[in-house]
């Protein structure tokens, strides 16, 4: 059995990796030159093939070269990347002219339908690393506070609005009053923003706690093809140089990408991650 992997940024190209050798696929990995780490070369593929972002026609031949019918995306693309100095080649190029507009989810749907006409069907990314999906409950050892329950609750009506517009995943919350939301630059420097300016704030007079609330979230009709929320050890460490104390997310359609290291990390943290 083959499968294709499209790989991207980050560790989750990895672990899908890994998962589908494990269950005796030969796996064709088209890694993504700008964003993929090198280390993929070195991890069980049958083959490895490099291909820029703007490269549709090269990957869609190399699949069919390779036999493969069946493929995953996996691993962060900016989404920045679209406005990039990356040259389409003149299939990509007619897929973004013919765009109403340019978010991830018209983007990488246009991209899957294109597959899908030439024979590659693009399957749910998530779909063998079910262990690895956020379970409902508490994850931690500490709950979260009344105040945080407020920011949860405020952080997931706000998210959910921004979500339908495909804007973002994360908004950072402190008082109930939303600090931070996520466009381009991606989860980790929305964090990095809201806790940057808290300590700007530090030294003035205060009543409000100055705490922040993660909050991450999946799209109302998220794709389990491309673009699901995932959180890993760093997503923790982030939020502690930040000033965070809680992180939200979404059950079953957010992915731990570092297991119970994610929850160890939190633990030893005093942050609270609540999934539901």
């Amino acid at each position: 059995m083959k499968l294709g992997l499209i790989a991207g940024n980050g560790r989750f190209p990895f672990l899908v990796l890994d998962a589908a050798c494990a269950q005796g696929y030969d796996v064709v990995v088209a890694a993504i030159r700008e964003e993929a780490f090198p280390e993929i070369e070195s991890k069980g593929a049958v083959s490895v093939h490099w291909f820029s972002l703007g490269e549709l026609s090269k990957l869609i031949d190399t699949f069919k070269a390779e036999g493969v019918t069946r493929a995953v995306m996996a691993g962060q693309v900016k989404h920045k990347q679209i406005f990039s100095s990356i040259k389409p080649d003149w299939r990509l190029a007619k897929v973004l002219l013919a765009l109403g507009t340019r978010n991830t989810d018209s983007l990488l749907g246009a991209v899957a339908k294109v597959l899908a006409d030439e024979g590659i069907l693009l399957e749910n990314s998530t779909a063998l690393l079910d262990p690895l999906l956020a379970r409902t409950g508490v994850l931690t050892q500490r709950a979260p506070s009344e105040p945080e329950r407020k920011n949860i609750e405020y952080g997931r009506a706000v998210a959910r609005h921004l979500a339908q517009y495909d804007i973002g995943q994360t908004v950072v919350i402190a008082e109930s009053a939303c600090v931070a939301v996520e466009a381009m630059e991606g989860t980790d420097a929305t964090i990095e923003r809201a806790g940057e300016l808290m300590r700007s704030l530090e030294g003035e007079a205060s009543t409000l706690s100055r705490a922040l609330t993660v909050v991450k979230i999946a799209k109302p009709n998220q794709d389990m093809r491309f673009d699901v929320p995932v959180i890993g050890v760093k997503t923790i460490e982030t939020m502690q140089r930040a000033g965070a104390s809680c992180l939200a997310i979404d059950a079953g359609r957010c992915l731990l990408l570092d297991g119970e290291a994610i929850i160890e990390a939190a633990n030893q943290a005093q942050i609270s991650i609540q999934s539901g």
